[in-house]
């Protein structure tokens, strides 16, 4: 049985996204939780939630840009080459 690899690299590739984005969503939510704790509040877990949020986005983002820009590095070299 052959494999394929563009089939792996695609299911590493969405794994990547995903943890990506819930890594810093989950300790922000734990450093707001803690916080709260510690200072006897219950706001600094939904702002922290949402700068786990944005700094999530910014991952996926730089992520799929680099992922981006590799795609098209050989289209750039068989242009030159021609």
């Amino acid at each position: 049985m052959k494999y394929n690899k563009n089939v792996y690299r695609s299911l590493v590739m969405i794994t990547q996204f995903g943890l990506n984005m819930l890594v810093p969503i989950c300790i922000c939510s734990f450093l707001g939780i803690f916080m709260d704790k510690k200072l006897g509040t219950s706001f600094f877990v939904i702002i922290f939630f949402f700068v786990g949020a944005l700094a999530g986005f910014r991952n996926v983002f730089l992520f799929a840009r680099k992922i981006y820009e590799d795609k098209e590095k050989p289209d750039e070299k068989t242009k030159r080459n021609k």
